[in-house]
């Protein structure tokens, strides 16, 4: 049986109260206070400052550890230029994307949603062929955590 000790407790009747809020998060923001209070009652500056780069460093191993480093990116484009933006993702990249229709609700105006899943080292090339076509393009990216079918994980 793991014994809960420190932050690990804490973080762990936080969770109870808001299972929504991420355990590394919990731990990163603990310890930070915990370095603040001791900077602030002991006066060394040079120890907190060591402290709290460690701390932002286990955090994002944390987050690696608890969530894989193999996540995806899921980028929404609306733009008028859908269909060619649409083409060079496909011929270019060798992409898929889906077409989703929307209403925008600030003008009421209906719009068509481009929605493609990518692998980070391709955002760069995709936001390339966006800019190439529509400077003016509306674009939303965001982190996908699994992705299953062709091109990601088999499920």
């Amino acid at each position: 049986m793991h014994q809960l000790v420190g932050t690990d407790l804490l973080t762990q009747i936080i969770k109870s109260f808001k299972p929504t809020v991420k355990i590394s998060n919990l731990l990163v923001i603990l310890d930070i206070i915990i370095v603040t209070l001791n900077v602030f009652f002991f006066k060394e500056l040079e120890i907190g400052l060591y402290s709290t780069i460690t701390i932002y460093i286990m955090g994002k191993m944390l987050d690696i550890f608890f969530e894989g480093i193999d996540f995806a990116k899921m980028i929404y484009i609306i733009s008028p230029q859908y269909e060619k933006i649409s083409k060079q993702i496909s011929d270019k990249i060798k992409r898929g994307s889906t077409l989703i229709y929307g209403k925008g609700m600030y003008k009421k105006e209906e719009k068509n949603v481009l929605m493609c899943v990518v692998s980070r080292g391709e955002v760069r090339e995709i936001m390339q062929i966006i800019n190439n076509i529509d400077k003016n393009a509306f674009i939303v990216i965001t982190n996908a955590r699994e992705v299953f079918g062709k091109g990601f994980k088999e499920s």
